[in-house]
Formats: structure tokens, sequence, C-alpha cells
């Protein structure tokens, strides 16, 4: 994709995760809970997978998730950040590699997967083509990624905020992508059997602060290639913070998170 269309700048995504690598344990409960999950899913699925590839591996949240469940006897970890690959590394072999250009021969898997990456990915349906291509045939994609809704309690407060204090509106909050397209991009990356669900996670805390700090700890802060460089204008953050804490219930604001599961299989012969 051309750099001039690309909705992300992917060298800030990249130093996002470095600088969140060393502590990202102490946020990263929604890439957990996504990575149970996802194993849960593929307990369900009676086959082996001799050789898997984990897509966007963070620290090696996902390989903590499998220990040997779902059928993964071989997992290779391949993430975005250099930092984050050396501390998957603890948990098999791990690469740093880009998920928009696959350093992989075609028919290298058996299953491809990925826990809360591809939201970041400028190709979307590229870097699904890719997934494909790196599969063998009737090879397994099992994806999540942060999509429809996701932070909209957040999004809203920042637009009033913003509109209010500078008359107009910066890019803030990633573009999610929305449950109805997850299976025409599976169908049209040349996938089989492509489905797709959602689940909606909410997690409350006793202010913004605490929110915007579990973002930053897991390296979601905006990386969005339109983003204001400039600090954002204390007014802005006073203005969103207090609209945000009015819609507190019990003391605690809501933050919620849509995750879409992606299933889908490389065509095969076998499949009728």
């Amino acid at each position: 994709m051309s750099d001039a269309f690309a909705p992300f700048d992917r060298i800030a995504v990249r130093r996002h995760r470095d600088r969140a690598a060393a502590g990202l344990e102490a946020h990263d409960f929604l890439f957990a809970e996504a990575a149970e999950r996802l194993a849960d899913r593929l307990d369900d699925i009676t086959r082996r997978f001799p050789s898997a590839l984990d897509l966007g591996c963070h620290d090696g949240v996902l390989a903590r998730a499998l220990k040997g469940r779902g059928g993964i006897e071989r997992l290779i970890q391949m993430d975005l950040s250099p930092a984050m690959a050396r501390r998957a590394a603890r948990f098999g072999p791990a690469i740093a590699g880009d998920e928009e250009r696959l350093p992989f021969a075609p028919g290298s898997f058996d299953a491809v997967l990925s826990c809360l990456s591809l939201h970041w990915v400028n190709d979307l349906p590229g870097a699904l083509i890719q997934a494909r291509q790196a599969l063998k045939p009737d090879g397994l994609f099992l994806a999540a990624m942060l999509g429809g809704s996701s932070l909209r309690e957040l999004r809203q407060a920042l637009l009033e905020a913003e509109i209010e204090a500078a008359g107009g509106a910066s890019p803030r909050v990633s573009p999610f992508a929305e449950l109805r397209d997850a299976a025409g991009l599976l169908q049209r990356a040349g996938f089989a059997m492509p489905v797709a669900d959602l689940d909606e996670i909410t997690v409350t805390y006793a202010s913004p602060l605490g929110l915007l700090r579990d973002l930053r700890g897991m390296g979601e802060t905006n990386a969005l290639a339109a983003r204001t460089r400039a600090f954002t204008r204390r007014s802005v953050l006073a203005g969103a913070a207090g609209r945000y804490s009015a819609t507190e219930e019990n003391g605690r604001i809501a933050a919620t998170f849509h995750i879409l599961f992606l299933t889908a299989w490389a065509p095969s012969q076998s499949q009728g």
C-alpha cells in the first residue's frame, strides 16, 4: 500500500511496542483474555497442527495460553517489534518481522494464528493473502483483532472535548474493521469456509487515567499516520477526562472492547 494512503505509521507502532515490551505483563489483561479465547477455539478443532505461526506475538502471550493446547506442536512467533520478539523467545522460537511482508515460503505452516495485532496493519487484505499463502492446503487461519466500536467511550469524550476547545477534531483513535466486513475480507483473500464472530469485553476503571496507562503499557497508543505531532492541549485532555468521568456508574468508568474472531481455511481439494 502506498504511504500516501496508509492509515497507520508502522514505525510508530513498532516504537510503541518496543517501549511497552519490558512491562507488558502488568498491562496485558486484554491480550491474555483474547489468547485464552483463541485457545478455547483451537480446543474445539480436533486436529493436530505440527507447525504454526503466531503472527504479531507480542511478548509470547498466546504461547503462554496454549501450553500444548489446541493441537499446536511447534509454534514460531513473530512480532513487528524486536523487543517484543526477544521477550517472546522465552517461550519458543521468535523473530522480528512485518505482518505486511511475511518472510516465509508458501506452504510453510499448518496453522497461522494472530492475537490482537492485525488491527494495526495498513493493508489488511494483503496481509490476509500472505497468511493464506504461508499455509499448507487445508491449513487453519485463526485470529483475534480489535474491531467494531472498541473504545467508543474514549472516542466520544475526546471528540466532544476537542471540538469544544479547538473547533475541530484530529484523528486520535484508530479506525476498526466491522464484523459485517470480516468474513468478506477472508473470502477476498482466497480463504475457504470463512467465519467471523464478535465478543464484547467491558473493563472498568476508577478514572480515565487508568485506561490511558493501560493503553500505553500495551503499546496501543495513537499511531495514526494523520495524527497531530503536537502535544494535546491541556483543555482538551481536561475536557475529555471530565466528559468520560461523567459516565461513571458506582464510581467506575467503562471501557468497551470489541474483539473480532476470524476463522478460515486454506483451500484444499479435500474440502469437497
